[in-house]
């Protein structure tokens, strides 16, 4: 089967093009045969610096859309030629990826068909903005939220569910200007330059402050959107794309100033506790296919061409969310 592989770290030119046997599912397990492969900026960071790689050559991939193929002993609900979304944290970028069941999600049972494309960007992109404003954040209505990267896959996928979630006040922050238009078309109040957020959230608040940030930049937005917290305020960390060191938090400041700092990793999560992921993916499925959700794919290049993918996304000029078509 072709693959992309990371032989070794270091940039987009890396990525090589393999044929690899097919692998047989184990017990619990569903081989998928691809059709698109969703590209996330964690990809990036695995190929560049070897973020959760355990050893090379590596297969990239976190999210991938296709048919079953095989299925493993003791998998049920799912059926040889079905169409399917999974979660696969690894090996997407590839003809033939393995999933977990349990973090294998049907399309055809719904009333609404959904493109298998717009199938691909589900699994990673979705699911992340779903549990980090109502598992994490546990978001309430009439709630302030500040969102940075609006105008990625996340941005645009999170401003619409906290909107979904009767937020009252939703900011986005992008890297330039040339991306204001893009991430207001998704329904944010406003949208400034990550450079300008700490005043503009003071001016739209009056001083008192955000509810909610959802953080997955890095030093120094994450001190500084640590600053800018309401009382109760909530800073959700879920990257550090600056590659910065953390500033350590002393909980001694949290304390006193009635602030907290909260973590989600979605590898992390798929490992040790996949029914959340399941059981959020029931309930975000039910927004796209009711309409209340659109997921925007800006660009889709064929998997010889994922270097120019992660070039794209490495830019910082992408917008919405990239996809491989297998």
């Amino acid at each position: 089967m072709r693959t992309v592989v990371i032989p070794r770290f270091g940039n987009p030119d890396v990525l090589e093009t393999r044929e690899l046997p097919i692998p047989e599912p184990g017990t619990g397990q569903v081989l998928i045969h691809v059709a698109y492969a969703g590209v996330n900026y964690a990809d990036s960071m695995a190929r560049k610096s070897g973020y959760n790689v355990d050893t090379l050559p590596f297969v990239p991939g976190h999210e991938v859309s296709g048919y079953v193929r095989a299925i493993g002993a003791g998998v049920e609900g799912l059926r040889v030629g079905q169409p399917v979304a999974a979660l696969t944290i690894e090996g997407g970028y590839a003809e033939f990826a393995l999933a977990n069941s349990v973090l294998t999600f049907p399309l055809d049972q719904s009333s609404s068909d959904i493109d298998l494309a717009i199938a691909a960007c589900f699994p990673a992109v979705v699911l992340t903005s779903y549990n980090l404003l109502t598992d994490v954040a546990r978001v309430r209505p009439g709630e302030s939220v500040l969102i940075h990267g609006a105008a990625g896959g996340i941005g645009t996928t999170a401003v619409q569910i906290a909107r979904h979630l009767k937020a009252r006040l939703i900011i986005g922050s992008v890297g330039s200007l040339d991306k204001v238009p893009y991430a207001l078309s998704f329904g944010y109040d406003q949208v400034v330059r990550r450079e300008d957020f700490v005043q503009a959230i003071q001016e739209a608040t009056a001083g008192r402050g955000i509810d909610i940030v959802l953080d997955p930049a890095g030093e120094p937005t994450r001190s500084q959107s640590l600053s800018i917290l309401a009382p109760f305020g909530r800073l959700i960390i879920f990257g550090n794309a600056s590659g910065q060191p953390a500033v350590p938090v002393s909980p001694n400041d949290l304390l006193s100033n009635n602030r907290a700092v909260m973590g989600y990793s979605l590898r992390s999560l798929s490992r040790s506790a996949p029914h959340i992921l399941a059981n959020t993916a029931h309930k975000a499925f039910e927004l796209l296919v009711n309409g209340e959700l659109h997921i925007d794919i800006t660009s889709t290049l064929p998997l010889e061409q994922a270097a120019e993918a992660h070039r794209l996304i490495e830019s910082r000029e992408s917008t919405g969310k990239i996809v491989l078509r297998i």
